[in-house]
């Protein structure tokens, strides 16, 4: 009987796309034996495996303990800081694992620090690709010196990624937590959902109320955390943070939103027309991913600048006459896709030979 595989995924803690796409990945995973790493994992202890490991990382950003904090813009790195006790005690927590466990494969999702770490120490990793103007010196060495590159999102999708990183990744298909299924939400409803982003967003109650006005005859179905909604509108309807949101969007005939992954595969899912707002995240990660949208006819960009002069009504009532096509873009074998590819790589870098 084979030995199960010791699959390690570093879980960047910015917004909640990373840990949903681990989980739906690692559930996919049969025979092995699957370490989650990161911090602020304690927020999504509620829908991890108990079966699974966990390693909570300390956060590597300032405490007030720390007092000769280093300005420092390290060369080859995105973020080194000089004197924070977190960081000196996750990187001893990640070689720590890194001398202890073995065979060990390192899924990377995503940090280029985590993935130098790991090329110091000598233990094979897969990054996992995200959207963005990636070219730079740290993104490069990581892609470079990766066993391998995941993308959860199909080819059509790559962007501006230049030609040996795309000959290197391994598209697995657009990953999401809902069942992909046909649209039968009926225009003449007038439903539109509004999703709030957990990663830091433009979509909050003035802008959500702006768009109430402009549009009376069209209910907003709010799904997301806003802060202290004092609601006098009858048209916008507030859900809060709600465990199965598919039930509530695939009643709604457009869905607004971020361009965060998890948002747009969730939309992709549903068979949604889609309203995107990408917000300034690093490397341009969210304007890429709405640009590529735009360009296969999937998404209305509206940038944050220009919420408030936008004609609202006139875009819902020109998107509702017609259906975006979102096949290709998701897929429900995605995460078996996915599952494959870190076994097969696994097997690869630790295939048995016989020694005479």
């Amino acid at each position: 009987m084979s030995q199960p595989c010791n699959i390690a995924f570093y879980v960047h803690h910015h917004g909640s796309g990373h840990i949903m796409r681990t989980l739906a990945i690692a559930k996919a995973l049969s025979n092995c034996m699957v370490t989650l790493l990161g911090s602020d994992l304690e927020n999504y202890m509620h829908i991890i495996p108990s079966h699974y490991k966990v390693i909570h990382l300390p956060m590597d950003t300032p405490s007030s303990n720390d007092l000769y904090v280093g300005n420092n813009l390290p060369a080859g790195l995105h973020y080194a800081p000089l004197n924070i006790e977190g960081q000196r005690k996750r990187v001893n927590i990640l070689t720590h694992l890194f001398s202890t466990v073995f065979p060990l494969l390192l899924v990377v999702d995503v940090s280029v620090e985590i993935a130098m770490l790991a090329t110091l120490s000598g233990v094979p990793f897969i990054v996992v690709k995200q959207h963005g103007d990636r070219i730079d010196l740290p993104h490069i060495h990581a892609y470079s010196n990766a066993v391998g590159v995941l993308a959860p999102y199909p080819k059509t999708m790559s962007g501006n990624d230049i030609k040996w990183i795309i000959e290197k990744t391994f598209f697995a298909g657009g990953i999401s937590r809902f069942e992909v299924r046909e649209d039968a939400a009926e225009p003449r409803e007038k439903q539109v959902a509004i999703v709030v982003g957990q990663g830091g967003t433009s979509i909050n109650i003035p802008l959500i109320e702006h768009i109430a006005n402009c549009c009376p005859d069209w209910c907003l179905q709010v799904l997301g955390e806003v802060k202290n909604p004092n609601n006098t509108y009858e048209n916008i309807c507030y859900h809060g943070k709600v465990s199965h949101p598919d039930g509530i969007m695939e009643k709604c005939c457009i869905v607004i939103g971020n361009a965060g992954h998890n948002t747009v595969m969730e939309v992709a899912a549903l068979g949604k027309r889609f309203i995107t707002i990408p917000e300034d995240r690093p490397f341009n990660e969210q304007v890429v991913k709405a640009r590529v949208l735009h360009e296969l006819g999937l998404a209305r960009i509206i940038s944050p600048q220009d919420l408030y002069i936008t004609s609202w009504r006139g875009i819902f009532e020109n998107m509702v006459t017609v259906k975006p096509v979102w096949k290709g873009i998701i897929s429900n074998k995605a995460t078996t896709l996915a599952a494959e590819y870190l076994k097969s790589i696994y097997n690869t870098v630790f295939k048995t030979s016989s020694v005479l």
